[in-house]
């Protein structure tokens, strides 16, 4: 037996590398793989994905995608409203590149019911973090991870982009009590590395392969049709061994410079003890959801902003605005946006009452989110706050709902339960989640 990789760890499938990167069985007649090309088959059949860009620290809403010009100087703040492509709606004077693709998007102003923490978990679970600590709530990409799988057997499902943050409620939680088979691939630590098949000699697999071609051709003469099957199988085999698709998708510099540059680059630099405003990673997640990952999750920026709110975001909303804009008119200019999904979101919004050092505290009672693609209509702007951005006004949206949205969307049912790793069935969300109606997927 052949094996190709030294201690057996697992995939986030549940499969361990040493038992998927043996060669024993596939020497042999009765191979084990096309049982794994029929689950790839049947994976494909559901091509759904979502990208979730999550902004660590809390952005202001009231100094982004809802301004409000006509408010007391001490509420509107120094930033002034510009036209976008979507008619009839604004954004801020520092988003040039966003208003210019605001007709792909749908924003909702009237997010509610987040709760006051500085953590990734209600954006993630759909639950505040004691709560998905204590109850082992999974992460959005490992619910999708359990119920729908790989789309082929060599990209795992759920892959994510979070840097480790030094304050520890941003990172992103794990698969919690569906079991650590269905936990995330992570790009920053040996997850994502070992993926690569550092370890096997080229020249070991070309003389298996001729083997093989010898043994297929002593076949051929007993039966043609059925040999034929093999010599595919085979081939597939090697394919599947020999991938580095994962690691392929995360090299930018495979990109057209041009759009390298669209997106602009950032900086891989932390900022604050949240995230860098790193441009490439949101690059990265157009290829991995391009290489068959359902979900890919981004930690972007820091958003913090209690003091120099406007000296912070003059200086970081601008590759904001280049980044999550290029991605935006991406995914639609390859056709991507019937089947991806981009959710710009974070934990809570900022006080409409600018602070004695020019900043923004923290506001739960409402909130803004972004979403493009995924088969949504488009061009919407669903609920709006109160004259001073403080509250939801009309059409107040649940943030679950819009977690329930996402999985209605990819085409999982949320009145069925999933069973944990103890077989024991369980509610992804509470029951009075229900998608936001103006953004079913057109099928």
């Amino acid at each position: 037996m052949l094996n190709l990789l030294g201690e057996s760890t697992r995939y986030c499938d549940g499969v361990s590398r040493r038992s998927f990167l043996s060669m024993g069985t596939l020497a042999v007649g009765g191979l084990t793989l096309p049982k794994l090309l029929a689950a790839e088959r049947s994976a494909a059949a559901s091509n759904k994905s979502v990208i979730m860009v999550y902004l660590s620290g809390g952005q202001s809403h009231q100094d982004t995608f809802d301004l409000k010009p006509n408010a007391p100087k001490e509420v509107r703040g120094e930033f002034n409203p510009i036209d976008s492509s979507l008619p009839g709606l604004q954004v801020g004077e520092l988003l040039p590149h966003m208003s210019k693709v605001m007709h792909h998007c749908n924003l909702i102003r009237s997010v509610v019911g987040q709760r006051d923490e500085h953590t990734s978990f209600q954006n993630l679970t759909g639950y505040p973090m004691n709560q998905s600590l204590r109850e082992g709530r999974p992460n959005f990409g490992s619910v999708v991870a359990k119920v729908q799988g790989p789309t082929n057997p060599v990209t795992p499902p759920f892959v994510d982009l979070f840097p480790t943050m030094k304050h520890r409620p941003y990172n992103s939680s794990g698969a919690g009590y569906l079991g650590s088979a269905f936990n995330q691939v992570k790009a920053d630590g040996e997850d994502l590395a070992s993926m690569k098949l550092r370890y096997i000699d080229a020249s070991r697999f070309s003389n298996r392969k001729q083997l093989l071609t010898q043994f297929d051709e002593f076949r051929r003469d007993v039966d043609t049709r059925q040999v034929g099957d093999v010599e595919e199988n085979y081939q597939r085999a090697f394919e599947v061994l020999t991938s580095s698709r994962l690691v392929d998708a995360m090299d930018v510099e495979k990109e057209d410079p041009k759009l390298r540059e669209r997106y602009g680059k950032g900086s891989r630099s932390h900022l604050g003890d949240g995230a860098p405003a790193w441009n490439d990673q949101l690059l990265v997640a157009r290829r991995l959801v391009e290489a068959g990952v359902r979900v890919v999750t981004v930690a972007y920026g820091f958003w913090d902003t209690h003091g120099t709110n406007f000296k912070s975001l003059k200086q970081r909303l601008p590759a904001f605005d280049k980044g999550i804009s290029a991605l935006i008119e991406d995914i639609h200019n390859r056709r991507m946006d019937k089947d991806t999904t981009v959710i710009v979101w974070d934990e809570f919004g900022r006080t409409p009452k600018i602070t004695k050092n020019a900043g923004r505290d923290h506001w739960a009672p409402v909130n803004y989110a972004l979403l493009t693609g995924g088969g949504m209509p488009t061009g919407q702007v669903i609920g709006s706050t109160d004259k001073n951005a403080g509250y939801a006004a009309t059409r107040p949206v649940d943030y679950r709902d819009i977690l329930a949205t996402l999985y209605h969307n990819m085409g999982i049912d949320l009145s069925n339960l999933i069973r944990d790793a103890t077989e024991r069935p369980v509610r992804i969300l509470p029951e009075q989640a229900r998608p936001v109606r103006e953004l079913i997927a057109v099928s």
